[in-house]
């Protein structure tokens, strides 16, 4: 049996990559409302930070996994070191916790990301910018930002007094902006023989710093693809991570670089359920129980991936409507996280459509059709 720390999306959809594999799946959640304690037999209710229930969790569980990065190393420390395993260990998610440490660990291995500066929590009236700095800016909470949150763009030396006047014990950092052609996204696995597996690299859209929708293979010639998967591989192999993690990227005039890494699965990857022979659910799975895990293989010439974000209160369109309406378009994979509320901005789904074209240019026209039927349905937020 495997236990997720976590009940949202990203555990609902462990959930189900396990029940494809007869493998029990258990989750540490706050409430029997969340997605995955709605797909699971097993919950052990508690806040999934609480390291008291992870303690409960591990009883019942051979390994345990993550949801996501919010996660207490130091407190669950002492159950990994009574011999609980975690998927990745603990250890290998420590640097990539935060942001500052993140960006600390890629200059370390001399893998290319923005230039950044921390911004000090003492003293930060005194702060300036070194030589040769610019507006605009990116100024970027080092832990908890998520889909826009715990990001602001500093256009002058006014909002940057104004960021530097807020009284926080948050630590900030600062990127130089960054002109981008594309922002890319790779899926990758490593076990616990260190073998590496990739899922096909993913361009990704944003729509207001939040990801919109998802083409896949992503437009990249060899040597930038072969770059991304380096990267992918250096990172593993450093961090001697077992487990799977996601790494974005902005590509363009400045080349390849790094913009966040997730130590866990991640929307850029939702297209792997329906268009790969393994998903990134059933690669974490398989290194979580330690039965063979598959090489991912692409089942179509490509696929297209869109969030469905909730709507305004006054949305003329019910939802069961819009739900209606997008399960009648053929070949159209709806996945419905059965979240209770719909809020304006919280992802309550995604769908996936196959693509049948060979070149990309075509393959990207047949997406454009479909996506535009989808947010005629379901619009962005």
């Amino acid at each position: 049996m495997i236990g997720v720390v976590g009940g949202g999306q990203l555990a609902m959809m462990l959930v189900e990559a396990g029940k494809k594999r007869d493998i029990d799946v258990v989750v540490q959640t706050a409430a029997r409302t969340d997605p995955a304690a709605k797909k699971t037999k097993q919950v052990i209710l508690s806040e999934p930070t609480n390291p008291d229930g992870t303690k409960l969790l591990a009883e019942k569980c051979n390994s345990i996994t993550f949801e996501n990065e919010w996660v207490d190393i130091t407190s669950l420390l002492s159950l990994q070191n009574d011999g609980i395993s975690f998927f990745p260990k603990l250890e290998s998610i420590l640097p990539l916790l935060n942001k500052i440490s993140q960006r600390e660990l890629l200059n370390k291995l001399d893998i290319p990301c923005p230039d950044w500066i921390s911004i000090p929590l003492k003293n930060r009236s005194k702060f300036e910018l070194p030589e040769g700095w610019t507006y605009p800016l990116m100024a970027k909470a080092a832990t908890g930002g998520y889909d826009g949150k715990g990001t602001k763009i500093i256009k002058n030396s006014k909002q940057l007094k104004e960021l530097l006047e807020i009284k926080t014990e948050e630590q900030w950092m600062l990127e130089k902006w960054i002109s981008f052609e594309k922002e890319l996204s790779i899926v990758s696995s490593r076990d616990s023989k260190g073998i590496i597996r990739c899922l096909p690299i993913a361009e990704t859209y944003q729509f207001k710093q939040v990801c919109d929708w998802v083409l896949v293979p992503a437009d990249v010639n060899h040597s930038v693809g072969l770059m991304v998967k380096n990267i992918a591989s250096s990172l593993l192999a450093e961090l001697d991570y077992v487990g799977v993690i996601a790494i974005e990227f902005f590509y363009g005039m400045d080349g390849l670089l790094v913009n966040e890494i997730a130590p866990r699965t991640h929307n850029s990857g939702h297209f792997s359920i329906d268009a790969c022979s393994s998903s990134q659910f059933d690669q974490q799975i398989c290194i979580s129980s330690g039965i063979n895990v598959p090489m991912p293989k692409m089942l179509a010439d490509g696929a297209l991936m869109v969030n469905l974000l909730g709507l305004s209160r006054n949305y003329p369109i019910t939802l069961t409507k819009r739900l209606e309406d997008l399960r009648n378009i053929p070949g159209l994979n709806l996945h419905w996280y059965g979240k209770e509320d719909e809020k304006k901005g919280r992802k309550l789904g995604h769908v996936t459509y196959l693509l049948t074209e060979k070149d990309f240019l075509s393959r990207k026209e047949e997406a454009m059709k479909i996506l535009d039927t989808i947010r005629s349905i379901w619009p962005t937020t």
